[in-house]
């Protein structure tokens, strides 16, 4: 919408977050709808502040999701839709492939799992390597056997986030940065978005906002389970040196009870090599620094009963995080298990405490989701669980999101082809 176009009195939709999936969201839907008038609003001055800005840069493959979930169907699509965007738009990417590394005997059954699920979500050119076949594809690496995914690739989110702005844009779709949405209110069969800064009208609302995801869909009417608490995931970078550790990315086999994938160590598209991320609960949803507390997000994660039966459940794995927080050798000696240059190499002291902050699902019963979760109320389909690999998923999501929006029977409007 230009400068000189009035915001109507009542956008047709609204995307509530300007991450890559709400952005994405918005694209998808202006493709299906391009005469409609659709806002996206962000409690921020820019767009992807937080996950989308803050993450490894992966393109993931989809080999570690559960077949016939979520995350299994969207991240496989999504990222071949990711290789095609960042085509088109000239977006650097690289397909620079992940080796996930085993070390023992008893990690083989957890490898052999991955590549079952690998192989039936359809993951591209997955083949088993054995320590001979480690060495060939990342010399510094070690192990007994590892499985090779080729087309996992790398690019920087934020590049693809501020393209999808300037796409959005150009295609006539309004911006509010700097809004944030206190409370929805359906009347009539229009949302009211009550943010800091006025009213916003809205015929349907897609709820995209990451961190805050919880509170926006509690706010529309949602159950409050599940809610979020935030982990942090810190990274150390690698003085650069004339042979990189790495040629692409290299991972452990996860612990399976716990939906995160272990300290990796991956090659970045601007050239940098990192070590992480770290997975520890804070308490602030923007808790980039370990000093950062807020209260509210202090109190909702403390009074949350889940809070207290995962702790009780993973109270170890907590020690654990909080003692590579504390120490970097601790950090490097985690990746040099199956990468050992790592262990002696050197920091870049301005990004050795780069951290980014994972809006990680929690159900009362303690139970750390593990799927891609969207929830709808009156007039409004929220993404209530959208960590890894959601930027991979985005544009998948976004038809997901788009399709369930055309599927409710507050949808105002003919579906495309209708």
């Amino acid at each position: 919408m230009s400068e000189s176009t009035p915001s109507p009195e009542v956008f047709d939709i609204a995307v509530v977050g300007a991450g890559i999936v709400g952005l994405a969201v918005a694209r998808e839907v202006r493709a299906r709808h391009p005469e409609r008038s659709i806002l996206v609003i962000d409690r921020e001055d820019t767009v992807g502040r937080h996950q989308t800005g803050h993450n490894s840069g992966v393109i993931h493959s989809g080999v570690y999701y559960k077949p016939g979930s979520l995350k299994a169907r969207l991240c496989t699509e999504g990222s071949q839709l990711m290789y095609e965007y960042c085509e088109k738009n000239g977006i650097a990417y690289e397909r620079c492939g992940k080796l996930i590394v085993a070390l023992t005997e008893e990690e083989l059954p957890g490898l052999d799992e991955i590549e079952r699920r690998g192989r039936a979500n359809g993951v591209p050119g997955l083949r088993r390597v054995d320590a001979a076949g480690i060495a060939e594809i990342e010399p510094g690496s070690r192990g007994i056997a590892a499985l090779h995914c080729p087309s996992t690739g790398i690019v920087d989110y934020g590049e693809v986030a501020r393209a999808l702005e300037r796409e959005l844009r150009d295609q006539g779709v309004e911006f509010r940065l700097g809004h944030r949405v206190d409370r929805l209110d359906r009347v009539d069969g229009v949302t009211r978005l009550v943010t800091d800064r006025g009213v916003i009208r809205a015929r349907l609302v897609a709820g995209c906002a990451g961190l805050w995801s919880d509170r926006l869909a509690v706010a529309g009417g949602a159950p409050r389970d599940p809610r979020i608490v935030p982990f942090r995931g810190a990274y150390l970078t690698l003085k650069s040196t004339e042979t990189p550790v790495v040629r692409g990315l290299v991972y452990p086999v996860p612990d399976p009870a716990l939906p995160f994938l272990g300290v990796h160590v991956t090659r970045h598209i601007h050239g940098e090599i990192s070590l992480g991320p770290s997975a520890m609960m804070v308490l602030a949803r923007d808790g980039y620094r370990l000093s950062r507390i807020s209260p509210r997000d202090a109190w909702q994660t403390l009074t949350w009963p889940g809070t207290w039966r995962m702790l009780a459940r993973f109270w170890r794995t907590g020690i654990d995080e909080i003692r590579m927080a504390a120490a970097h050798r601790r950090f490097q000696a985690a990746a040099a298990r199956y990468v050992p240059a790592v262990a002696h190499a050197d920091l870049e002291a301005r990004t050795a405490n780069s951290a980014g902050v994972r809006a990680q699902a929690l159900g009362r019963d303690g139970a750390l989701v593990d799927d891609f979760v969207f929830s709808e109320t009156p007039g409004a389909i929220h993404v209530r669980n959208a960590p890894s690999p959601a930027a991979t998923s985005s544009l998948a999501i976004a038809r997901e999101i788009a399709d369930r929006l055309a599927a409710s029977p507050q949808w105002p409007w003919p579906s495309r082809g209708d």
